[in-house]
């Protein structure tokens, strides 16, 4: 059995190596880390899926400012081990943290990522005046209204504005170069 909990600091190894199994070294050089970076989740929004002791899922939100729609959340990244794949633990993740975001009184979520898998959380195409601060595949660019309306006719750059993470101070990721 899969349970869906809040992440603890003895899950943050585990985390790291479901990611990079997922995402690799180039998760580092994504548009939405330099959202994340330096910066804390958003406190309580960030879930883990353990079974029999091991993290085999890892979800997480961030606080971000969005243009003229205000503050809301970026989420990502969703990563599931990939001999747990196709057992619905990624949609338990993310019915989880959209309920988590909704019951905080957050407005709405973006992230970047296939809109075929996150369609049927509600997901759709974020508004075109949004952009995020680099490069993105404007398809693969997604809103969730946890209002009905928080997104209408929103417009301009998406920024991180979490609370920033002092136990990191000094710690930057290196950008990676493909050679």
């Amino acid at each position: 059995m899969v349970t869906i909990r809040d992440e603890v600091a003895a899950d943050v190894p585990a985390r790291e190596a479901l990611l990079d199994m997922s995402f690799g070294d180039s998760r580092f050089e994504k548009t939405s880390e330099r959202l994340r970076e330096g910066r804390k989740p958003a406190r309580g929004l960030s879930l883990s899926a353990v079974h029999e002791g091991e993290v085999v899922g890892t979800v997480r939100l961030w606080h971000i400012a969005a243009g003229s729609a205000g503050a809301g959340l970026l989420l990502g990244p969703l990563a599931v081990d990939e001999d747990r794949r196709g057992l619905g633990i990624g949609a338990r993740l993310m019915r989880e943290a959209l309920w988590r975001a909704a019951r905080n009184g957050h407005r709405f979520v973006l992230l970047v990522g296939d809109l075929p898998y996150y369609k049927r959380f509600g997901f759709e195409a974020a508004p075109a005046g949004l952009a995020l601060p680099g490069p993105v595949d404007r398809a693969r660019f997604l809103g969730f209204e946890i209002i009905p309306g928080a997104l209408r006719g929103a417009a301009g750059m998406v920024a991180a504005s979490g609370e920033m993470d002092r136990s990191r101070r000094g710690v930057v990721q290196p950008m990676r170069v493909a050679a």
